[in-house]
Order: C-alpha cells, then sequence, then structure tokens
C-alpha cells in the first residue's frame, strides 16, 4: 500500500531517516528531508533530449519555473522508486522503468521564503512516451530540450529554472556518457 501524505521524511546528513515533519513546515524552517528528481530522456542523433515541465502558477514554491520531468517527495513508509513511479503518473500521466543515477544534498533559499533543504535522488527514465497528459494542477507547460540547448538556456537564463535543476542535470550529463 502506498503512503500518501503531506509529510516528507526528514534525514540526517546521511540520508538515514530521523522522523517526519509536515512538508510545508519542512520548508519554511529548512528541515533536510528526502527528494527526488526524475529526468526522462531519449537519445536523438548526436544528443539527448529531456522532458521538461514549467510548474503550475499554484505550486507553493518556484511557480511558472521550467524543471525537470517531475520531483517531490517520498512520503513517511515510501520508496523513493514507488514515490517517483507514482509522481510521474499523477503529473505526465505516464510511468515508464527509472534507474538511480545519483544523490546530492543542496540548501537553496527560495523567494516564497521558503528554504529548500533537500537530499536529492536523482533518477532517469529512457523513453519517448507516445501520450503524454500533462495535469494542470501540476504542469503549465512542457516540451522537450537538447540537453546541450539546455545548458547553455541555464547559463543564460538561470532565473527561469529552479534551483535544484542544474546540479540534477549535472548528474545525468554524467549518466549519459557512460
Amino acid at each position: 500500500m502506498t503512503l500518501v501524505s503531506s509529510q516528507v521524511i526528514l534525514v540526517d546528513e546521511n540520508d538515514q531517516a530521523i522522523g517526519s515533519a509536515e512538508k510545508m513546515l519542512a520548508h519554511v524552517e529548512g528541515l533536510r528531508h528526502r527528494a527526488f528528481s526524475v529526468f526522462i530522456v531519449h537519445r536523438i542523433e548526436n544528443d539527448w533530449e529531456i522532458l521538461l515541465q514549467q510548474r503550475a502558477f499554484s505550486k507553493y514554491h518556484s511557480q511558472g519555473l521550467w524543471s525537470n520531468t517531475c520531483c517531490s517527495h517520498p512520503s513517511p513508509g515510501e520508496d523513493i522508486m514507488n514515490a517517483a513511479q507514482r509522481r510521474l503518473q499523477e503529473e505526465f500521466g505516464f510511468t515508464t522503468p527509472l534507474h538511480p543515477v545519483g544523490v546530492f544534498h543542496y540548501i537553496a533559499h527560495l523567494k516564497e521564503k521558503l528554504i529548500e533543504n533537500e537530499v536529492d535522488h536523482i533518477l532517469i527514465g529512457y523513453a519517448k512516451p507516445a501520450v503524454i497528459q500533462p495535469n494542470p494542477d501540476e504542469i503549465v507547460a512542457y516540451r522537450w530540450s537538447a540537453l546541450s540547448a539546455l545548458k547553455t538556456e541555464i547559463e543564460q537564463n538561470p532565473q527561469q529554472f529552479t534551483a535544484w535543476l542544474q546540479e540534477a542535470l549535472s548528474w545525468v550529463e554524467s549518466a549519459l556518457k557512460k
């Protein structure tokens, strides 16, 4: 049974669970918690395309910014893979096998006076779904972007992207080179 709640898993510096907290409280107080970022990719000629989403304007932070395919937090008792598949289905209307490629910790102070203090698990899915059904409560728009073009775009206009995207993208790029 999947446990979905507004609780996040609090973790120590080694990503070991030490408790839980209400999601908004964790972001207001900057409590370290577990998160995941999913990147759906597919090969095009000499590059990779990545499915990006523009976050809905109703989101509690980073509204209207471009980001990776989907991201969220597992609920207490829910593992990363199940949570990621759940969110991919909820946000884009499809699932595909996902593979872990890395974990990193970051802290970002957001304009909404919230603090992201996350241990972010990076997951890749290799697919180009025939049917994409974005959830309008989560996503304003979506697009495929070549990795090389996306890196340039982030360098030129970082304010248009989420705080975690650039570092998460470096993990994806490393995995795609293997």
